[in-house]
């Protein structure tokens, strides 16, 4: 993976542009009353090792530790402080794919400067094949490659698969400076590169016939983010910019043709993410009035994305000469806000708010004469559609105390659409709530919270779905009229002069989707958590953890253009729990934690009517167990040894995988993915060491 050149590049962009979106350190809030010494210098070092039991690719998913073997690591942070400017650094797993590195210096009331670095590896599949190659826009099949109507004719198929991994690098770099030139003013700039790099899955199809791609990724996304800030007294007020740029390296991807081809389709093109731009400036400001306590708040942004890159040719099948329009994007958002909160009286709090959101779809419209996977041509001249919408969202809330012990609380949302080009020009939804608290002991307290929503469409226009190939009946589950009630129930406890504490949370909601004939029809959620911990001694603890969550919907369908001929019945179940201790100052020397969690999930597909087979589908399972033991021998006040050990075990059974080699469906070439099945062991020993200050 390119890491050299994402330093590169994003170093010389960090030189040249204002500085980054995430500052680590907010040195502007700095306050030495809380700093912890005058002057000098702090630091923790840690270096160590882990070793893997075993290869599992999808572990390596957000760790980097994917391989067998052994893994060198480095960890640390320190802090400079001398004349009230201080420098701080970060450091975390520097020997793994998932490193981070923070830097921070500045001076309290005055300025900030951060700089950031972090790896996060994604890990998809370790085990899928392909007989395609190439590392850039194009894939190629070996030249002995024989071409058939169905997967089972590729002769050359076995012979030509090559292992290929699914697998991403994202790579990250930000870079922010703050500044106040008085107590009233604050300025500040940042800066962010996100970059990645690897292999997706992609689908190329030929007609009816599709085949699955290797694709390589190899994009970048810069980010600025600058801005200056007024406060005086009770009324502040901020002018800032943002804008965000992507570049896509790969503009496509070329692949040949594995099935028997149409005349000139040998190969096919895909267009890939053009490059694209996005700038917004906003003002926002809020004031603070001592009468009853009211703050008004208010925001305002205005912003425009372009994509003006050169789009592809129709084809590259050299029997069709069809050249392709030019084409303009552009999308202009508008976004403004206003928010009230006030208190009119001592046991009385109310909230106003209202936003309102537009994306004006501004991309040029032209008549295209598409040709379909490289094959064909569609014979019709088709429009592109700008689509566009307004949204505006009101809020009215509130809350009183009636008893020292118990609040009630109520509040009423109603959101509006207004859409271009959609079944639903005009869809409004209301939702209101309440909730009391009750709170008769320090110690106890219980909250009760309900509600109900309702969804309105003004009307469904059949005819817009019927140019999409749409059965009239159907109903988008999002733009369709919909009725939800919902309810929860939220208890803690935490004993008298006792160091036990429990929470329990449960949630229920259920739709009900009134008009669709065919669509989804009905959906119930029901959720379940509950929590225990116990504080045994000064320097130990114990928690326990259990939760549950279920949800089951019913959507009706048929094949033709005609009232529902089947039924889809979904039920995902989910379950986990899990518990842990601390314990420290064992002995006077040890520190001993452990922590166990188990997470468990179920999806039953239940198909009937007359359009399906007579095999049910098989369910889809999945089991993880997760353990963490951690030991710590303090040798000296500056001195430790940690050793950890980290167990995982993942087992999944998905239909959708299991079994389907390459060549098992006729008209679809595969890559050979299987199920999730590892279990693998992480040993690890780092020695750490103080210095300076205590």
């Amino acid at each position: 993976m390119r890491r050299n050149k994402l330093l590169a590049t994003a170093i010389s962009s960090v030189l040249l542009a204002p500085a980054a979106a995430t500052a680590q350190v907010d040195t502007s809030e700095w306050n030495c009353e809380y700093c912890p010494f005058e002057s000098g210098y702090r630091a923790e070092y840690e270096v160590g090792a882990d070793y893997v039991s075993d290869d599992a690719f999808r572990f390596g998913n957000g760790t980097g530790l994917d391989e067998k073997g052994a893994y060198a690591d480095l960890n640390g942070e320190g802090r400079y402080l001398n004349e009230g400017t201080e420098v701080t650094w970060y450091a975390e797993d520097l020997g793994f794919d998932s490193r981070v590195f923070e830097f921070g210096v500045g001076k309290p009331g005055k300025f900030g400067i951060d700089l950031g670095y972090r790896e996060i590896p994604y890990r998809l599949f370790g085990d899928t094949v392909t007989p395609f190659t190439g590392n850039s826009d194009t894939l190629t099949l070996p030249a002995s490659w024989v071409t058939a109507a169905t997967t089972g004719g590729m002769t050359e198929l076995s012979t030509s698969l090559m292992p290929h991994e699914i697998a991403m690098d994202r790579d990250i770099l930000e870079f922010g400076a703050n500044y106040l030139p008085s107590s009233k003013f604050r300025l500040y700039a940042d800066y962010q590169r996100q970059q990645r790099d690897g292999t997706k899955i992609m689908g190329g199809s030929f007609f009816s016939q599709s085949a699955y791609l290797p694709r390589p990724v190899d994009d970048y996304t810069d980010r600025f983010d600058a801005g200056i800030r007024y406060a005086n007294g009770p009324f502040n007020i901020a002018l800032a910019y943002y804008g965000s740029f992507y570049t896509n390296e790969l503009g496509s991807l070329t692949f040949d043709n594995p099935y028997t081809p149409f005349p000139g389709a040998d190969q096919g093109r895909l267009a890939l993410e053009p490059d694209n731009e996005f700038q917004q400036f906003s003002l926002s400001g809020a004031y603070r009035a001592q009468a009853w306590d009211t703050v008004v708040a208010f925001s305002l942004a205005s912003g425009s994305g372009e994509q003006d890159t050169t789009l592809l040719p129709y084809t590259i099948n050299p029997n069709f000469f069809i050249v392709a329009p030019p084409f303009n994007g552009e999308v202009d958002t508008t976004n403004y806000g206003l928010t009230l909160t006030t208190r009119p009286h001592d046991k009385l709090n109310i909230r106003f708010a209202y936003r309102y959101d537009e994306r004006d779809n501004k991309s040029s419209v032209s008549l295209w004469s598409r040709v379909i996977t490289d094959s064909l041509t569609s014979g019709d001249l088709e429009p592109n559609i700008p689509y566009s919408f307004e949204r505006g969202r009101l809020n009215l809330s509130g809350n009183f105390r009636l008893f020292d012990t118990v609040t009630i609380s109520g509040g009423y949302d109603r959101t509006d659409y207004d859409r271009d080009f959609q079944e639903v020009a005009s869809q409004t939804e209301d939702n209101g709530w309440g909730k009391l608290r009750w709170r008769p002991t320090p110690y106890l307290e219980a909250t009760l919270k309900g509600g109900g929503s309702s969804r309105e469409v003004d009307d469904y226009d059949t005819d817009v779905g019927l140019v999409f190939g749409q059965n009239p009946m159907m109903r988008k589950y999002n733009l369709a009229d919909r009725d939800r009630d919902y309810a929860e129930v939220v208890l803690s406890a935490s004993l008298a002069e006792t160091p036990l504490s429990v929470g329990m949370t449960y949630f229920w909601a259920e739709d009900d989707f009134l008009e669709s004939e065919l669509g989804m029809q009905e959906a119930t959620e029901n959720r379940f958590t509950v929590d225990f911990s116990w504080a045994v001694g000064d320097n130990s603890s114990l928690y326990l953890t259990a939760g549950s969550e279920s949800i089951d919907s019913v959507q009706l369908g048929s094949e033709t253009f005609t009232g529902p001929v089947w039924e889809a019945d979904h039920d995902d179940d989910f379950t986990h729990y899990g518990g842990g201790f601390r314990v420290a100052g064992m002995g006077e020397k040890f520190d001993l934690t452990f922590d166990y969690t188990r997470s468990e999930g179920e999806t039953e597909i239940l198909f009937t009517g007359q359009a399906v087979a007579v095999a049910p589908l098989p369910d889809l399972e999945s089991t993880m167990d997760s353990l963490r033991l951690g030991l710590r021998y303090n040798v000296s006040e500056r001195m430790a040894i940690n050793v950890d050990a980290r167990w995982e075990r993942f087992d999944t059974e998905d239909w959708g995988l299991e079994g389907v080699a390459p060549d098992t469906i006729p008209t679809v070439l595969t890559m050979g993915a299987n199920p999730y099945d590892y279990d693998v062991w992480v040993f690890g020993i780092g020695f750490s060491y103080k210095v300076g200050a205590d």
